[in-house]
């Protein structure tokens, strides 16, 4: 059986309360770019990035950050805009739902390879599952689940959920 957690409304919401979040740490930020992990976190980046344009003048580049989930040693992590383009800006890694952090963890590396003015994290649904010290800077949500539990982000247009089963 599954349980709704979160309605179209309540991510909408959530993804506006990180926007501003984003713009309060970057207010200084001629640039900002938005990172988001291939997948859902792609499609919640950009929720963050449609507002993020609406309530601040600084450019907000998306990037596509793509790698094999499963096993992120095997395929490495790429971007779709060259480093040149990310190198001395903030950066904010945005993944759908941070579960052993992995997936977090592999993008925050790859980015660490590059001198950045900042990188922060942002998730939509915060587990607390960790195997990696790594931290969401801006979440939506944190749920205490159990390991068995399985959080499914579906994003549809007008009709978001978040759904634990």
């Amino acid at each position: 059986m599954e349980n709704k957690i979160l309605n179209h409304e309540e991510i909408q919401h959530k993804a506006k309360r990180i926007a501003y979040q984003i713009y309060e740490a970057n207010v200084d930020a001629s640039e900002i770019v938005i990172a988001g992990i291939d997948g859902g976190g792609l499609n919640f980046a950009k929720k963050i990035q449609s507002i993020l344009k609406k309530i601040t003048d600084a450019e907000i580049t998306l990037c596509k950050v793509m790698m094999n989930k499963r096993n992120p040693l095997d395929s490495g992590v790429t971007t779709s805009i060259p480093e040149k383009d990310y190198k001395d800006k903030s950066i904010v890694l945005v993944d759908d739902v941070l579960n052993s952090g992995t997936t977090l963890i592999y993008g925050v590396h790859h980015f660490l390879k590059t001198p950045l003015k900042q990188l922060k994290t942002a998730v939509l649904v915060n587990r607390n599952h960790k195997k990696y010290p790594v931290k969401a800077d801006y979440k939506g949500i944190s749920l205490s689940t159990s390991l068995q539990e399985h959080i499914t982000v579906a994003f549809k247009p007008k009709n978001d959920s978040v759904f634990l089963g």
